[in-house]
């Protein structure tokens, strides 16, 4: 069992950066894949980034790429997302998502895969 708790959103303007940053509780939380995924009011929820449990493979949705990053810190059991020239289509709530993993290398990019969820933070940018 893994309880995942997201945090670092808020309201900003266009153009600038955020870090959110999910901290994880549970026993062998460096076996999970993780991902960072979101959704804004009248959407669904679509995958934003993911990450291999030992940090060396990541995945970027094409909207995002160039702009976020994810990483990864198994020793302060905390993911993070380093948003960078946000823009008000970012606008929505995002969410953490962790997923056991036996593989090293593996990232998860479907959010059915994913088994346990945060409760979300929300992150809004105005023009």
């Amino acid at each position: 069992q893994v309880t995942l708790v997201e945090s670092g959103g808020g309201p900003v303007q266009t153009g600038a950066s955020l870090r959110l940053s999910c901290s994880a509780s549970g026993r062998t939380v460096s076996s999970y894949a993780m991902g960072w995924f979101r959704q804004a009011p009248g959407r669904e929820r679509e995958i934003v980034a993911a990450i291999s449990k030992n940090g060396g493979s990541t995945y970027y949705a094409d909207s995002v790429k160039g702009r976020f990053t994810i990483s990864r810190d198994n020793a302060k059991i905390t993911v993070y997302l380093q948003m960078n020239s946000l823009k008000p289509e970012d606008t929505a709530v995002y969410y953490c998502a962790a997923k056991t993993s036996y593989y090293d290398d593996y990232v998860g990019m479907n959010g059915s895969v994913y088994a346990y969820w945060g409760q979300g933070t929300q992150v809004t940018v105005s023009s």
